[in-house]
C-alpha cells in the first residue's frame, strides 16, 4: 500500500511547523510574512478563525497609538464639578458608563474621574453628609496622543486603572481612552448588560423632525417597520451591513451615501465595522409614528 497520503498529510503539518520554527529563529522577516503564517495556520485548521482574529488584533495593537483609538473630545460625556447629584444623575443613567471625567468649566480642565459605583454609599446611607463631587472623585491619569497602545495596555494592567485622559502636544485635552477600547481591538466588542439593554431600546433615536440616529446593528426589518419602507435584506441583515455593502468598502466616519432616498451618514465607525449612522429620511415620509 502506498504511503503517499500519510506522508502528504504529515508533510503539510511539517511545512507549517517549519515556518513556525523559522519564526523562532528570526523569521518571518517582516509583519506580512508573519500574517501569512497565521493565515496558513487558519487555512490548515491548526487554529480557528477566532484565534486568527485575536492574533491579528494583537499585531494591530502593536502598530497603533492612542490617537488612533481614543474617544474624541467632542464625544466625551463629562460632569461639571459644580453640579449637584440631581443635575448630573440623569447624565449617568442615560449614558450607562461606569466612569466619567469631571471637569471645571470646560474639558481642558479635568478635575478627576467619577466612578458611578462610588455613588452607591450616598444612595443607601441616609445619615451621610450631602454628596460633594470633590470629595469622591479619583485622580485622572493623563497620557499623550502619541503613546503606543501596547505600552498603555501594560500600564492599565500594572497600575490597575481603566481610563486615561488624552492630551495633545500642547497639553489640551483631545479625548479619552479606556482599557475596553484596547481589548475590543483584540477580542472584539465587549458589551455589558446595561449598555446592551440601552442599545436595544434606543436603536432608533430622533435628532430632529427628519433626522435620526440609528444603531448600525438595527435589523433591516426593524428599520423598515419604523420608517414604513422596504429596504432589501436579501444579502445582509442589519442596516449597517446594508450601508457597508452599498459603499463597497468599510466606510469611515463622515462618509455619506443615499439608498432608496434615505441619506445615510456614518457618524461612528472603527476598523472593523460601522457603529452608528445618521439617517435623514425623505421629506414625503410620514414619521409621526416613530418614537423619538
Amino acid at each position: 500500500m502506498s504511503d503517499e497520503n500519510p506522508h502528504s498529510g504529515s508533510g503539510s503539518a511539517k511545512s507549517w511547523l517549519d515556518k513556525v520554527g523559522q519564526w523562532f529563529q528570526g523569521e518571518p522577516q517582516n509583519k506580512q510574512e508573519l500574517v501569512d503564517v497565521i493565515q496558513d495556520a487558519n487555512e490548515r485548521e491548526l487554529i480557528d478563525s477566532n484565534t486568527k482574529e485575536m492574533i491579528e488584533g494583537v499585531l494591530e495593537v502593536a502598530d497603533l497609538k492612542v490617537r488612533d483609538i481614543m474617544i474624541p473630545r467632542s464625544q466625551m460625556i463629562t460632569i461639571d464639578i459644580t453640579e449637584t447629584v440631581d443635575q448630573f444623575l440623569p447624565t449617568i443613567i442615560h449614558a450607562g458608563h461606569s466612569r466619567f471625567p469631571v471637569i471645571n468649566e470646560d474639558k481642558d480642565h479635568i478635575e478627576g474621574i467619577l466612578l458611578a459605583k462610588d455613588l452607591l454609599l450616598y444612595g443607601f446611607d441616609n445619615h451621610h453628609e450631602p454628596l460633594e463631587l470633590p470629595q469622591i472623585i479619583r485622580p485622572a491619569v493623563v497620557v499623550p496622543e502619541s503613546k503606543r497602545i501596547d505600552k498603555l495596555l501594560k500600564e492599565f494592567r500594572s497600575e490597575r486603572y481603566h481610563m486615561a485622559i488624552v492630551v495633545d502636544e500642547f497639553g489640551g485635552v483631545s479625548g479619552l481612552v479606556t482599557i475596553e477600547d484596547i481589548l475590543e481591538l483584540i477580542v472584539g466588542d465587549i458589551e455589558d448588560e446595561f449598555v446592551k439593554g440601552q442599545e436595544l431600546r434606543q436603536n432608533i433615536r430622533r435628532i430632529n423632525n427628519s433626522t435620526f440616529a440609528v444603531s448600525a446593528l438595527t435589523d433591516i426589518d426593524d428599520f423598515n417597520d419604523a420608517f414604513r419602507c422596504e429596504l432589501s435584506d436579501d444579502e445582509v441583515d442589519t442596516i449597517g451591513g446594508l450601508v457597508t455593502h452599498a459603499f463597497g468598502h468599510l466606510p469611515a466616519r463622515g462618509e455619506k451615501i443615499t439608498i432608496a432616498n434615505f441619506h445615510f451618514k456614518v457618524s461612528s465607525a472603527d476598523r472593523r465595522r460601522v457603529i452608528q449612522l445618521q439617517v435623514t429620511i425623505p421629506e414625503s415620509l410620514d414619521n409621526s409614528n416613530i418614537d423619538g
